[in-house]
């Protein structure tokens, strides 16, 4: 099986870095089940990506085990197999005070995060050990928050840091099944969740500043690179941001 004729799951596929995530990986040939909330956002990534006999759209609520199983089912059922599973879905909580975060909006974060991931992660793993060729790739989507966080974002950046754990022993406990655990940590991507960075955003001194964006479209093409490696090789963390985004050293 060629690299380019792989099938992937994209979660989060309706929008931003999942939509530009489905565009580059159509692009390259691959067939793309897309997974997300709303079906016409769906379709409309579909329809960009000018290749409906190499797509498929599935409503899932990745919070949701029985959604996850069906959108995992629906894709062995389409396409035979399961190679690559881009783990994006993923929300924000207010950026308001930590004391002002109620418990719902706390779990909401939690729920879709950090369970949601867990829950695709597992899915994978369970297609991925049984078909033949064996293994697969599961890239999951950190965020820079993985690593620091913004003000006002304690739920977000907790589910975020989690990911990281999720990574490294979903890395190990792939190794006997060949299945490859990687993750992609995104700064300043220009999608609809990025806007606010480009009018203006709370920095860890209290000031507000205006944040460099980057073309959402290298991060498709970073996860292309990663989805493109022989399972031989596993980019396990895998930074791309914005060059003069405030974030290494004080900003």
């Amino acid at each position: 099986m060629t690299s380019n004729s792989k099938i992937a799951i994209v979660t989060g596929a309706g929008s931003g870095i999942g939509k530009a995530v489905v565009l580059a990986l159509l692009k390259d040939g691959h067939r793309v089940v897309l997974a997300g909330r709303r079906p016409e956002p769906l379709a409309d990534v579909i329809a960009l990506g000018a290749a409906p006999q190499r797509s498929l759209a599935v409503p899932t609520d990745v919070s949701d085990a029985d959604s996850v199983k069906a959108l995992f089912d629906a894709a062995v059922s389409a396409f035979g197999r399961v190679d690559v599973l881009f783990n994006n879905a993923g929300v924000n909580a207010p950026g308001i005070a930590l004391e002002d975060l109620t418990l719902a909006q706390w779990k909401n974060v939690v729920d879709i995060n950090l369970t949601g991931m867990f829950l695709c992660i597992q899915q994978a793993f369970r297609v991925m050990k049984a078909q033949t060729p064996r293994g697969g790739r599961i890239i999951n989507n950190g965020s820079i928050s993985a690593t620091t966080p913004r003000p006002n974002s304690i739920a977000y950046t907790a589910t975020k840091h989690a990911v990281t754990g999720l990574t490294k022993a979903a890395s190990l406990d792939g190794r006997k099944y060949d299945i490859a655990v990687g993750q992609i940590d995104i700064g300043n991507a220009a999608t609809e969740m990025a806007q606010r960075m480009a009018t203006g955003i709370v920095q860890a001194n209290g000031e507000m500043a205006i944040e460099p964006l980057m073309d959402v479209a290298i991060v498709g093409q970073s996860v292309l690179y990663m989805a493109n490696l022989p399972l031989e090789a596993n980019v396990m963390f895998h930074t791309v941001m914005a060059t003069k985004m405030p974030f290494a050293g004080r900003g």
